[in-house]
């Protein structure tokens, strides 16, 4: 099973990744640039698995570039209690 197939597995894998980047000194600018990046590649690059990734990349796809970084910013914040390393 991919890690994208269910929407609590992903919250729990993007959460390991945002504490591994915290815990390699990455400041909140980069995580941030860096969620921007990840959204704009599964936007265009990785099929939707669930309903929540289907709407996230509506979403992102009618958003302008700001709206784009207050997506990846707010899927940082739902993300920070998430995973194995909090």
């Amino acid at each position: 099973m991919s890690v994208l197939d269910n929407f609590e597995s992903w919250k729990d894998f993007l959460g390991d990744r945002l504490h591994q980047a915290e815990g390699q000194g990455m400041d909140d600018q980069s995580v941030s640039e860096l969620a921007y990046e990840i959204g704009g590649y599964l936007a265009t690059e990785v099929e939707a698995k669930n309903d929540q990734e289907a709407v996230l990349r509506e979403l992102w796809n009618v958003a302008d570039e700001k709206e784009q970084h207050a997506i990846a910013n707010m899927m940082v914040k739902l993300v920070q209690s998430e995973g194995t390393q909090s």
